[in-house]
């Protein structure tokens, strides 16, 4: 089925492609060209939440702040083809357009970017930090 034979609908609702399975290594850099960015971009408040046993969505959160829309977009641009540049795949992103809020889905490996207001608003340091109960595995 190519994809002008797919109404909006079924779109909408199709899981979205497998991701190559990736290394611990290439996690590692991944994990490293992500602070690097984070750090030479000037974010600020950047928080590193470790997943692991907490949920199967990814090893490490990264949560940070942007001073404006324009900052967020600059600090999300430079992770992106940073990553690209070392052949660390290409990122999934969702939220460029408005840059309040940028996540940065790298596999194992999730940098969200905020503005102020926004971070504070959503406080997902509270909702992934370490109170949060492991994840229950059933099999």
């Amino acid at each position: 089925m190519t994809l002008a034979q797919v109404s909006p609908r079924e779109a909408e609702t199709a899981p979205l492609p497998a991701r190559p399975e990736v290394s611990a290594s290439a996690d590692g850099e991944i994990l490293s060209v992500a602070r690097t960015c984070l750090d030479d971009m000037k974010a600020e408040d950047v928080v590193e939440i470790d997943l692991v046993g907490k949920t199967s969505v990814a090893d490490t959160m990264l949560v940070a702040t942007g001073r404006s829309d324009r900052h967020v977009n600059a600090i999300a641009d430079r992770i992106i083809q940073t990553l690209k540049d070392n052949r660390l795949g290409t990122p999934r992103v969702e939220g460029m357009p408005a840059c309040d809020w940028v996540l940065i889905d790298a596999g194992d490996v999730i940098v969200h970017v905020f503005r102020p207001e926004v971070r504070s608003f959503y406080n997902l340091e509270k909702m992934w930090g370490a109170d949060r109960p492991a994840e229950r595995i059933d099999g």
